[in-house]
């Protein structure tokens, strides 16, 4: 996924106006964070007021460098992410989509970390699935061998085989850096 995928929102015009007005606004670390359920946190505290949480959604991108930002105005302001740049959500209607709200039903791979948790891959890039939708997808996979991991998992018609992945090499196989700092 690059930041420039075609399914991501435009900014919005006062943000480009800012961009345009102020290039030179230091970056910001340390301060916006992303959960582990999709939710964005603020020096720690959920972000609940929804059209701030649509601002978040609407301006939110990589860098070259494969770290995600939020361009707030003319400022970039870092993200911490507990574990992936994007976590899907599943609707047994829709499918999946990300916890912006961009689609991701055109998976490209799924895969189990060795703590339980099912990482989808599409054309938008590498998520979690939130674990409050694992029971709703459920019907989806498919389980072979004694142990509990799913082995596969069916999807518009194609049976996609589930790798397994050790959680702490996720960011570095993926190429997104959880933790930005100034460079």
């Amino acid at each position: 996924m690059t930041a420039q995928d075609k399914r991501m929102p435009e900014f919005d015009d006062a943000v480009v106006r800012a961009m345009a007005k102020w290039p030179n606004v230091p970056q910001c670390f340390g301060w916006l964070a992303l959960d582990r359920r999709g939710a964005w946190r603020i020096q720690g505290e959920a972000v609940r007021h929804a059209r701030a949480i649509a601002f978040l959604s609407q301006h939110y991108r990589a860098d070259e460098l494969g770290r995600w930002y939020v361009q707030n105005g003319p400022q970039r302001v870092f993200v911490e992410l507990e574990y992936t740049p994007w976590v899907f959500r599943y609707h047994p209607q829709e499918g999946f989509a990300t916890h912006t709200g961009i689609a991701g039903n055109d998976l490209q791979a799924v895969l189990a970390d060795d703590e339980g948790n099912l990482l989808l891959v599409s054309g938008i890039g590498i998520g979690v699935l939130d674990d409050r939708d694992l029971e709703t997808c459920s019907n989806l996979l498919r389980f072979e061998g004694a142990d509990d991991l799913p082995s596969a998992m069916e999807w518009r018609g194609a049976n996609l085989s589930i790798a397994v992945i050790e959680r702490s090499r996720v960011s570095l196989v993926y190429g997104f850096d959880p933790s930005p700092r100034h460079q």
